[in-house]
């Protein structure tokens, strides 16, 4: 039995026992994930096409280690202007383990396997935008408590490799204090704080 499922927004073909690199997903090493968006399942032959998902089934999977791609370098000229720029790149990936496929109606083999949550809106802290929140969800810091615990260099470090000098110019040395005070649901306390912050500055 194989599956064509969407994983972090690429399609994978699957099957039981196989390893995948795929796009940074959250949790630590050793959780259980499962994937619901299977767009087609072949069950010994018999192949079922989604419409665009399949009504029940889904593929569980365990994360074994997080890592980064092999370096790519990013070069971009325009004729006759004078303009060159060259930037380098190291994907951040997850490598997981199938260890199952299911079909439509049947229940997961392994227990305990949950669903990949989407994150807490990270726009909501000041400073940060759509790009910016993307590129902390795609570094791991994809909930307040995560990005309460981050250190501010690390983060500076991450917006230099993943959205170049612009992004780098950004400060993050409030952000994981207001994370910390959006984790614990201090909403006054963070608004009346950010009402005094310049773009995240203190």
């Amino acid at each position: 039995m194989y599956a064509i499922v969407e994983i972090a927004g690429q399609q994978f073909k699957v099957a039981k026992d196989q390893k995948v690199f795929v796009h940074r997903l959250p949790g630590a090493e050793g959780d259980v994930v499962k994937f619901d968006n299977v767009l087609l399942l072949d069950n010994d032959g018999q192949v079922t096409v989604g419409a665009p998902v399949i009504e029940g089934a889904a593929v569980a999977g365990k994360i074994l280690s997080h890592l980064k791609g092999d370096k790519v370098i990013v070069f971009k000229k325009k004729r006759r202007k004078g303009y060159k720029k060259k930037n380098g790149h190291r994907q951040y990936l997850t490598e997981i383990l199938i260890e199952d496929v299911v079909a439509s109606g049947n229940k997961p083999a392994k227990k305990g396997a949950k669903k990949a949550e989407k994150g807490d809106d990270l726009k909501k802290i000041e400073g940060v935008g759509p790009k910016i929140a993307s590129i902390l969800a795609e570094g791991g810091y994809d909930s307040f408590a995560k990005l309460a615990k981050a250190d501010p260099e690390k983060l500076r470090e991450l917006l230099l490799e993943k959205g170049g000098k612009r992004y780098a110019m950004h400060n993050p040395e409030t952000w994981p204090k207001q994370a910390e005070l959006a984790a614990e649901g201090k909403w006054e306390e963070l608004k009346k704080w950010q009402d005094e912050l310049n773009g995240g500055r203190s």
